[in-house]
C-alpha cells in the first residue's frame, strides 16, 4: 500500500561494499550451479561408452536350407554366434526370441530393437553358388527399431544390430569363400567383392509412433510438464499460503502489502497447501491435455487414462514440494528443485536410454520421479496403456511417492509444533546497514 513515509538511510554503495552481504548469495550460487553443471552433463557426454546391457531381440525365422546335400541352418549359426560374440563391457543383452515374442517385446517397450534372420536365409546363400553368381534374392538380415522407445535408444540399437550383422555377414563371406578354393574353384575380383560382405541388412520400423509424437520424445516432453507444472505450483502456492496468512509481504510493482498474521500451526499449514495442490493439479491436468492434444493435435490414446494419470503426477509433485518447503523452509525450494528437476532429468531415461546412463543415473532412476511417470506417459501414449510397458511401476512409485511425502511433511511439522517452533513474524531492523 502507499505509505507517506520516505526511506531515507542506507545507500547502494554502502552495501555493496558490505562483504558479508556477498558471502550467502555467492556460495549458493556458486555451488548450485556447479552442481547443475556436473549432474547435467555427467549424464549426457558419452552415452555409447555408458551403455550396459540395452535389451535387443535376436530371432531367427530360417527355415534351413540342403546344401551340397547337407541340412544346414545357417540362420541358427549366425544368431549362436552373434550371442556368443565377445562383449566384455556387457554392452548389449541378447534376447534370444521367436518372431511373436520379438513383436511383443517391441510393442511393451521392453526392447529397443530386434536383429531378424528371414525365413529364406539359408536358401539365399544356397543360391550363391559354386562361380559366385548371385540368384534374384541376395541373403538379407532385418533391423527393427522401436522409436516408441526413445528416438536415441532406437538410433543406438539400431546401430549395434547392424553392426553385429554385417560382422556375421563377413565372418559368412570368408567361410563361402573357402569352401569355394576347397572345392577347387577360381574366384573372381568380383565374386571375391561379393562374398566379402553377401548379406544385406535393411533397416525398419518396428514400432511406428504418430507423426504427431515428436518422433518418440512427446511423452517425455508431456511428462516435463506435469512435473514443472507440479513443482512450480506447489511454490506458488506455498508462497501465496504465506501472503494470505501474513508470514510474507505482498509485493507488485511498487505496491507492497502485509496483512496482519493469522495464527496457524505448520501441520495445519501443510495441510492447506497439500489440499490446494490437489485441487489446482485438477485444473493444471486439464489445460496441459487441452493445449498438447485438442489445441496442437498431439497424437495421443486413451484420453481419459491420460488426464487421470496426469492429475495423479502433478498432484503427488506438489504434495512433495509442500513436504520439502514445509521441513526446510526457505531452501526448501532449493531442496525441492534438485529433487525433481536437476536429479530427475538426467536419470529419467526419456531422452537417453537408461542403459546408456552412467551407473550413478541408473541408481538414481530407481526412485527420481521423473522416470516412473516417464514410463506410465509413454506407455499410455506409444504402447496401448500396457501394464508391462512401465504403467504399473508408475502407479506403484507415484502411490509410494504421496504416501512418503505426506509422511515426511506430517512428520516435520508435528515435530516443529510440538518443539514450540513457531513461524516468527518478520519485524523491521534496528539498523540501517544490513548485516548477517
Amino acid at each position: 500500500m502507499p505509505s507517506n513515509q520516505h526511506p531515507t538511510g542506507t545507500t547502494a554503495g554502502r552495501v555493496l561494499r558490505n562483504p558479508k552481504i556477498w558471502v550467502l548469495p555467492t556460495v549458493v550460487v556458486g555451488v548450485v550451479s556447479l552442481l547443475l553443471s556436473l549432474i547435467y552433463m555427467g549424464g549426457i557426454l558419452n552415452p555409447r561408452s555408458d551403455l550396459h546391457r540395452m535389451p535387443i531381440g535376436l530371432v531367427n525365422a530360417d527355415r534351413g536350407a540342403t546344401v551340397t546335400g547337407q541340412r544346414v541352418n545357417l540362420g541358427a549359426q549366425i544368431t549362436a554366434d552373434i550371442k556368443a560374440s565377445p562383449d566384455p563391457r556387457e554392452q548389449v543383452s541378447w534376447r534370444v526370441l521367436d518372431a511373436a515374442e520379438a513383436r511383443d517385446g517391441l510393442a511393451s517397450g521392453n526392447l529397443y530393437g530386434v536383429l531378424e534372420v528371414p525365413q529364406d536365409f539359408s536358401a539365399s546363400v544356397a543360391a550363391l553358388n559354386a562361380t559366385g553368381e548371385r540368384a534374384a534374392g541376395r541373403p538379407t538380415m532385418t533391423v527393427f527399431t522401436n522409436p516408441s522407445a526413445g528416438s536415441l535408444g532406437a538410433s543406438l540399437a539400431a546401430s549395434i544390430a547392424q553392426q553385429a550383422a554385417h560382422t556375421a555377414s563377413k565372418q559368412l563371406g570368408r567361410s563361402l569363400t573357402d569352401r569355394l578354393q576347397d572345392q577347387g574353384g577360381q574366384v573372381t575380383n568380383a565374386e571375391r567383392l561379393l562374398l566379402a560382405d553377401p548379406v544385406s541388412v535393411e533397416v525398419k520400423v518396428g514400432h511406428p509412433v504418430g507423426a504427431h509424437s515428436g518422433l518418440g520424445l512427446s511423452a517425455f516432453y508431456y511428462t516435463l510438464l506435469l512435473v514443472l507444472v507440479g513443482f512450480l505450483g506447489g511454490n506458488v502456492i506455498s508462497n501465496s499460503v504465506d501472503v494470505g496468512l501474513g508470514y510474507a509481504a505482498s509485493e507488485i510493482g511498487p505496491l507492497r502489502r502485509q496483512r496482519p498474521t493469522v495464527p496457524i500451526s505448520r501441520t495445519q499449514t501443510f495441510m492447506v497447501t497439500c489440499a490446494m495442490s490437489v485441487v489446482l493439479s485438477l485444473l493444471t491436468s486439464s489445460l496441459i491435455l487441452l493445449a498438447s492434444v485438442v489445441i496442437l493435435g498431439m497424437d495421443a490414446f486413451h484420453i481419459p487414462l491420460l488426464w487421470f494419470f496426469s492429475v495423479c503426477a502433478s498432484a503427488t509433485v506438489g504434495v512433495g514440494v509442500q513436504a520439502l518447503n514445509a521441513a526446510f523452509g526457505g531452501i526448501g525450494q532449493l531442496v525441492s528443485m534438485f529433487v525433481f528437476i536437476a536429479l530427475s532429468l538426467p536419470s529419467s531415461g526419456a531422452t537417453i536410454p537408461l542403459q546408456a546412463l552412467p551407473d550413478f543415473y541408473r541408481v538414481l532412476s530407481y526412485f527420481e520421479p521423473m522416470r516412473q511417470l516417464t514410463d506410465g506417459v509413454r506407455s499410455i501414449l506409444y504402447f496401448d496403456a500396457r501394464a508391462d510397458a512401465g504403467l504399473t511401476r508408475a502407479w506403484t512409485m507415484m502411490g509410494i511417492g504421496m504416501v512418503a511425502a505426506l509422511l515426511f511433511g506430517f512428520a516435520m511439522t508435528r515435530y516443529y509444533d510440538r518443539k514450540g517452533l513457531h513461524r516468527i513474524v518478520p519485524e523491521p531492523a534496528e539498523h540501517p546497514t544490513p548485516v548477517s
